[in-house]
């Protein structure tokens, strides 16, 4: 874990994130980048899909 509680983990150079930590109890979580905001969801097969 790194600094500020973030559920980050190091993985060399690339911060590694766990996708069911970031959606919590439910299957999306919203991600802002520069003033946008972007969906991440959980489909019910397991796989990730973020949309705009």
């Amino acid at each position: 874990m790194q600094d500020g509680g973030s559920t980050a983990e190091s993985f060399g150079q690339t911060p590694r994130y766990e996708a069911r930590d970031l959606v919590a109890e439910g299957t999306t979580a919203l991600i802002h980048l520069d003033g946008q905001v972007y969906t991440l969801r959980i489909t019910r097969m397991g796989k990730l899909i973020l949309t705009k």
